[in-house]
């Protein structure tokens, strides 16, 4: 029996809607196709990526403005945080096997899969360290509602790479590094040295998936002969109106290919006076 490529890989992740086994799929096919690269037998595969993902019964979804207002302090507080961070990264598992399956057949180098593979493995491994911070505290991922935002932005890019790169990894992703060192900073405070333990980890790894997007964003730029920095402006103001918002782990992305000049000049004009005012 031929080994499936590299779209039935996905598309067996995508179509798991229990979040714990869209994990353990997601980390043994990443295994799989690593080993099928190596001995040269990767191949594409014919399959589809679904329009969306499969879900579990739990958590209920609502619309972001929906959302009930996150408590803040003590063992309940510390639940709604990593219970929010664990609906990101397993929304990240389908992001990253949807991005390397969907673009796959646009002329791309073999490395291109190979670093969104990697991506959902380091997600699903994410999703897991976080689940079983959430059990240990009593609870478990699906006990509290979530948001039903996130996998608009795959919808409105699935049809242009470019976009789905400036917004997923350089966006998004991006976002996380600039509030993760907080969140650690919070679970050290209240002595949960295993939830801010796992939030490093998560931390030092999302680094490399925007500099993914980052590296495949100026590849693509490149090959179309277009200046990156105002490719990447006009695709943000287009599909992730208001832009991102400051304070910016400026190191951190800096590290993953995102210099300033990229992101300061979408920020809205009124936090830039009043990040002037605060310098004055």
């Amino acid at each position: 029996m031929a080994e499936p490529g590299l779209r039935e890989r996905a598309l067996d992740v995508l179509s798991e809607a229990d979040a714990r086994e869209k994990a353990r799929k997601s980390r043994a096919h990443a295994a799989a196709w690593r080993a099928a690269r190596e001995a040269g037998q990767a191949e594409a595969g014919e399959a589809a990526p679904p329009d969306a993902p499969a879900r579990p019964a739990r958590p209920e979804l609502l619309d972001p403005r929906e959302m009930p207002k996150r408590r803040r302090g003590g063992v309940q507080g510390r639940i709604a945080l990593l219970h929010a961070i664990a609906h990101i990264e397993l929304n990240a598992i389908d992001l990253h096997w949807d991005m390397a399956a969907r673009f796959a057949g646009e002329g791309l180098p073999p490395g291109f899969a190979d670093d969104w593979v990697s991506a959902a493995d380091d997600e699903a491994k994410h999703f897991g360290l976080l689940a079983d911070r959430l059990e240990a505290l009593g609870s478990s991922y699906g006990a509290l509602p979530a948001h039903a935002g996130m996998w608009r932005a795959a919808e409105e890019t699935k049809g242009d790479l470019l976009a789905r790169l400036a917004i997923v990894p350089m966006v998004l992703e991006a976002r996380g590094l600039d509030v993760t060192p907080g969140m650690v900073a919070a679970f050290e405070a209240a002595g949960d040295e295993e939830s801010a333990a796992a939030l490093r980890v998560i931390q030092a790894e999302e680094v490399a998936h925007v500099a993914y997007g980052s590296k495949w964003f100026n590849f693509l730029c490149g090959r179309r002969n277009e200046d990156p920095k105002p490719a990447f402006h006009a695709l943000v103001r287009k599909h992730f109106p208001g832009g991102p918002k400051p304070p910016f782990a400026e190191a951190a992305r800096a590290e993953a290919g995102l210099p300033p000049d990229f992101y300061w000049p979408l920020v809205e004009s009124e936090t830039v006076r009043d990040r002037g005012a605060g310098n004055s």
